[in-house]
């Protein structure tokens, strides 16, 4: 490794670790919160043309999860490819990870172009009979999905300059194509300053415009600076190793991001069995969530190059440091989260112009639902060490008990006896059990090395 790159990434192995935690969390924290701000800022102009229009963008949701999915997952795999690499000192490694998860991602873009093609209406038929609410998810999700690539390309590059520790640039950009975003949407929604009033059509351009604009961004930067990683096309060589290496914990983590699409599509089904307005309930829900879970997300992402980079450099007494301090820094937010929740539903509930039905059936589900908040703390965590470990099974089955093997199965029996109430506490049980089995892992894995207790 040249002196140059080695000196721009040594701080990881020398800085005290809870400092370090908070200069490389505090940054994607700010970012992750203002694009639940834009994801709510989103939902509320929507709301205002009706809620059908508010369940047809609740209904294109998990498609839309599933290109953040897929992006965020191969990029996690970079991530952690890189930083492991740069830990040990081998840069050429280090330069054909990212080049490599480029490439793979261009690739990922012509498969969402295909999806967004052929599968856009027959899934969404699946969920409503209405044909204006299904004309108005199709007409979110084609853009959405055929115009991807900028979502899809700026996550790889965020991903990138995660590995390397250049927080507050990703902050940048990721607020950069967030605050386009929040500017175009009444614009294109209403039709304001001689623009035709688009409605969700005009939501779904706004939300493509900004990530476009995003990734444009991240390329007149990469092109300015020299940064601790390079992407050239010399090192764009099949590795079979190294790309195993990336998808060994990018498809776990993939997959991980799918489940919320998994558990909204089963989900919806049961509760349109009781009345649409639940289904928005539960839309409204997984915008609301993000903004608890986001900045909880912003620290894992800044766990991630940390633990990585030490795990490289053999420095496991911080990697357990990390471990720590991440875990505290994230059931405060998972507290405050719950707190709010329990005390002020109705006042969140109230942003989306919710009529009484969708505003009592809302603060009934969000009482009950955030009671999993605070031990869901444990799960979180887990899941992001073992990312950065390089070991994507055990966070996908932590993944799988939150959102899948315990959620879904209780949602239906419960449902039976307890009716939609019974769907709401199926989410804090499947967390609960899901913290069980992430303890166990973390306490078992490499004979307890990296438990933080």
């Amino acid at each position: 490794m040249n002196k140059e790159n080695s000196s721009e990434n040594t701080f990881m192995r020398t800085r005290p670790v809870f400092s370090l935690l908070v200069s490389m969390s505090v940054p994607m924290m700010l970012s992750m919160l203002i694009q639940s701000l834009y994801n709510i800022v989103d939902s509320i102009y929507v709301s205002r043309l009706g809620t059908d229009a508010l369940t047809a963008v609740s209904l294109a949701y998990p498609l839309q999860n599933a290109i953040v999915s897929i992006a965020v997952g191969v990029g996690v795999g970079i991530t952690s490819a890189i930083s492991i690499y740069l830990g040990a000192g081998d840069q050429e490694k280090a330069d054909r990870a990212a080049t490599l998860g480029i490439a793979l991602t261009v690739f990922h873009c012509v498969l969402f172009i295909l999806a967004g093609i052929f599968v856009t209406k027959p899934f969404l038929s699946l969920f409503t009979d209405d044909p204006s609410i299904l004309s108005d998810a199709c007409d979110y999700t084609y853009i959405v999905l055929c115009l991807s690539f900028g979502s899809l390309l700026q996550i790889a590059f965020e991903k990138i300059f995660q590995a390397v520790g250049q927080m507050k640039i990703t902050m940048y950009l990721l607020i950069a194509g967030c605050v386009i975003n929040i500017i175009l949407d009444p614009i294109l929604i209403f039709g304001l300053l001689g623009f035709p009033a688009l409605g969700v059509t005009g939501a779904a351009i706004a939300t493509v415009i900004g990530q476009i604009s995003a990734f444009l961004l991240y390329i007149v930067v990469y092109i300015r600076k020299s940064y601790a990683v390079h992407i050239r096309l010399r090192h764009l060589k099949f590795d079979r190793k190294l790309i195993a290496q990336i998808y060994s914990v990018g498809i776990p983590s993939s997959i991980m991001m799918l489940l919320p699409s998994v558990l909204i599509s089963v989900l919806n089904r049961i509760l349109a069995a009781f009345s649409d307005t639940y289904v928005a309930v539960l839309g409204v829900y997984y915008k609301l969530q993000t903004f608890i879970y986001m900045p909880a997300n912003g620290i894992v992402q800044g766990m991630r190059p940390v633990i990585g980079y030490n795990y490289g450099a053999g420095e496991n007494a911080r990697v357990r440091s990390t471990i720590r301090y991440g875990l505290a820094c994230t059931a405060a937010i998972m507290a405050v989260g719950t707190l709010l929740a329990l005390f002020m539903p109705g006042q969140i509930f109230s942003l989306f112009d919710a009529d009484p039905e969708l505003l009592s059936a809302g603060v009934t589900a969000l009482r009950i639902i955030c009671l999993g908040f605070l031990v869901s703390s444990v799960g979180v965590i887990s899941c992001g060490t073992f990312e950065a470990l390089g070991n994507g099974r055990s966070s996908l089955i932590i993944s799988l008990l939150r959102q899948f093997i315990i959620t879904i199965p209780l949602s239906f029996i419960l449902s039976y006896f307890f009716g939609v109430v019974g769907v709401w506490i199926a989410f804090p049980a499947g967390e609960l059990c899901a913290s069980v089995i992430a303890f166990i892992l973390l306490r078992t894995y490499k004979k307890g090395t990296f438990s933080p207790f």
